[in-house]
């Protein structure tokens, strides 16, 4: 795992990037994967990142494990490559909203 310093930078930087709370990505892995005829238990609702970023955002710093410490620099890494999170957001890309929306960022979002 990354030593103390390393891992209290990764964590700000993926609290940064990841602006919405663990009940709004959970709502929207509900309503993502909604269908017409059924819907995911929700447990079972969202991709795995999607699944992994919520469980990390419901843990504790020092409950975090190699796995999830790893689900952390991959999600900063792919939110910073697809959005710059300091510039304002581009509204009318609703397809990669919410792309970045299943990895825990709204860009819509303050």
């Amino acid at each position: 795992m990354a030593d103390a310093l390393e891992l209290d930078a990764l964590w700000e930087d993926f609290h940064r990037v990841v602006n919405m709370t663990s009940q709004e990505l959970a709502a929207w892995l509900r309503v993502r994967d909604a269908g017409e005829e059924a819907e995911p238990l929700p447990e079972d609702a969202g991709t795995p990142t999607g699944q992994h970023v919520l469980a990390i955002l419901q843990k504790r710093r020092t409950d975090l494990t190699d796995d999830d410490v790893r689900v952390m620099y991959r999600v900063v890494d792919r939110v910073s490559d697809l959005v710059d999170v300091d510039d304002e957001p581009e509204p009318e890309d609703t397809r990669l909203r919410h792309r970045l929306m299943t990895l825990g960022h709204d860009p819509l979002k303050p």
